[in-house]
C-alpha cells in the first residue's frame, strides 16, 4: 500500500509568503489528492487566520524576526532558531513528513532548520527579486533552491543551481479570463454603469499611504460619473476610511456585513467604495482597469499573469528595498509606472492616472507588455520538485492550471 505524500510548508508573516504557500498546497493536492499537507508558522502573522481558513493545519513555533531593528534582541536570534528548529523537528516527526518547503519570511526558517535536524530533504522558494534575510540564511541549509525571478540567483548562496519556477499563484488567477468575468465582477462590486475602475490594493494588511491618496483622489474627482475607486483598506482602517469618504460625499454606503466570499454588499457610490479585504482577487482584477498597489512579489506575479496595468508604489522600508527591485520587473517592461512612496499623493496620482483612464488603447498596451513567465505554472512546477524530492514519480502525472 502506497504511503500518502506528506509535506510540511513553512510560511507566515504576510500574505506575500502565505498565499504562494497555499497555491503550492493546492497544486500538491491536484497532483496527489490524498497528500497530507500542513504548515509551520508563528502566532504573530496572518497565517493564524489564512491557513486554517483554507482548510490546512497550522503548527506554530517560537521564532523572532530577522530584523536589525530589534536592537539587542537580535542577539537572541541563534537561540531562537535552535529552539524553534527543534520545535519544527518535532512537528515533522509527528506529521511523518517526507519533504519540507520554506516559502521565505522568518516564520519559514524554523521549518528548514527542523528539516536539517531531522535529516529530511527540503527546498526553499524565494519570491522576491532580492531575497530576504530568512532565505539568505536558509539557502545555506539545503541544496534545493527555487526562485520566482532569475535575478534572485546572484543574492543566494548556491544560487547558480537554483531553478526558476516563477511565483506560485492561485489557480483562479493563473487561468483568469478578465473579459469573461468582467460583467460578474462589476455586479459583485456594484460598479456604476460606464465607470472605469481603479483598484487600490495595499497588500494583505492595507497601506496607509495608498488609502490616504485614494481618499484624496476620490474627493478630487467628486461629481465624476466616469470613474470609480475600489479601495482595499485592511480591516483596521476600514471604518475611518469609510468615514472620510462619507464626509467628502464620495463614498458608497455599506448595506450589510462582509459576505463569506470577502466582498461587501454596497450601494453604488458616486466615486468610491472601501472594503476590508478581497478574497476574490479574480473578481478584483477582472473589474479593474488600473491597479495602484504595493510591489510585493506575489502582486507582481499576479499582475504579469493577469495583464492588469498598474501604478506601483514600493513599500520604502522593505528589507533590501526589494519591492523597488520587484517593481522594476514590470516598469522596465512598460507594464507599470513606478511612483516612490513619498511622492504618492492625490495630486501626483491624478496627474498620472487621468491620461491613462482617458486612453484605453494605452492601458491595453501596458497590459500586454508584461512577460507572464512561468507564474501561471509555478505552483505545479514547484509541486513537481517537491514530489520528486519525496521520492514520488512525476513522469506520468498530469498537472492542470
Amino acid at each position: 500500500m502506497r504511503t500518502p505524500l506528506s509535506v510540511v510548508i513553512g510560511a507566515g508573516g504576510t500574505g506575500g509568503h502565505i498565499y504562494p504557500g497555499l497555491a503550492l498546497a493546492e497544486a500538491l493536492r491536484r497532483a496527489e489528492p490524498d497528500a497530507v499537507i500542513s504548515f509551520i508558522g508563528t502566532e504573530r502573522g496572518l497565517e493564524t487566520t489564512l491557513i486554517p481558513a483554507a482548510g490546512y493545519r497550522l503548527h506554530t513555533v517560537d521564532m523572532i524576526p530577522f530584523d536589525p531593528a530589534l536592537g539587542a534582541k537580535r542577539f537572541l536570534l541563534p537561540a531562537a532558531l535552535l529552539r524553534s528548529g527543534a520545535q519544527a523537528r518535532s512537528v515533522l516527526r509527528r506529521q511523518q513528513a517526507q519533504v519540507v518547503v520554506g516559502m521565505g519570511g522568518y516564520p519559514s526558517a524554523p521549518a528548514i532548520v527542523g528539516a536539517k535536524m531531522a535529516g529530511l530533504p527540503s527546498v526553499i522558494h524565494e519570491s522576491n527579486a532580492v531575497p530576504g534575510r530568512a532565505n539568505q540564511f536558509a539557502a545555506r541549509l539545503t541544496e534545493h533552491l527555487t526562485v520566482a525571478f532569475d535575478g534572485s540567483r546572484a543574492h543566494l548562496s548556491g544560487g547558480e543551481r537554483a531553478l526558476t519556477v516563477g511565483m506560485p499563484i492561485a489557480a483562479s488567477l493563473a487561468a483568469l479570463d478578465r473579459p469573461a468575468l468582467r460583467a460578474e465582477a462589476r455586479r459583485a462590486f456594484g460598479i456604476p454603469e460606464g465607470a472605469r475602475v481603479v483598484l487600490f490594493n495595499g497588500g494583505s494588511l492595507g497601506a496607509a499611504r495608498l488609502t490616504a491618496a485614494a481618499v484624496g483622489l476620490a474627493a478630487r474627482w467628486k461629481g465624476r460619473g466616469d470613474v470609480h475607486l475600489l479601495i482595499k483598506t485592511g480591516p483596521a482602517a476600514l471604518a475611518e476610511t469609510r468615514r472620510k469618504l462619507a464626509e467628502a460625499g464620495v463614498g458608497a454606503v455599506a448595506q450589510g456585513e462582509s459576505r463569506l466570499d470577502g466582498q461587501v454588499d454596497v450601494a453604488s457610490g458616486p466615486v468610491a467604495q472601501a472594503v476590508p479585504y478581497l478574497d476574490r482577487m479574480d473578481l478584483a482584477y477582472a473589474v479593474a482597469d488600473l491597479v495602484v498597489c504595493r510591489a510585493g512579489s506575489a502582486t507582481i506575479a499576479e499582475l504579469a499573469t493577469t495583464g492588469v496595468p498598474a501604478v506601483l508604489v514600493p513599500y520604502p522600508h522593505a528589507p533590501g528595498d526589494h519591492q523597488t527591485h520587484n517593481a522594476r520587473v514590470l516598469s522596465e517592461a512598460g507594464a507599470a509606472h513606478l511612483v516612490p512612496d513619498a511622492e504618492t499623493t492625490a495630486d501626483r496620482l491624478a496627474e498620472l492616472i487621468d491620461p491613462l483612464l482617458a486612453d484605453p488603447a494605452r492601458l491595453a498596451v501596458m497590459g500586454r507588455a508584461a512577460d507572464p513567465g512561468n507564474h501561471a505554472r509555478a505552483a505545479d512546477l514547484l509541486a513537481e520538485t517537491v514530489i520528486r524530492l519525496a521520492g514520488q514519480p512525476t513522469t506520468t502525472r498530469e498537472f492542470t492550471s
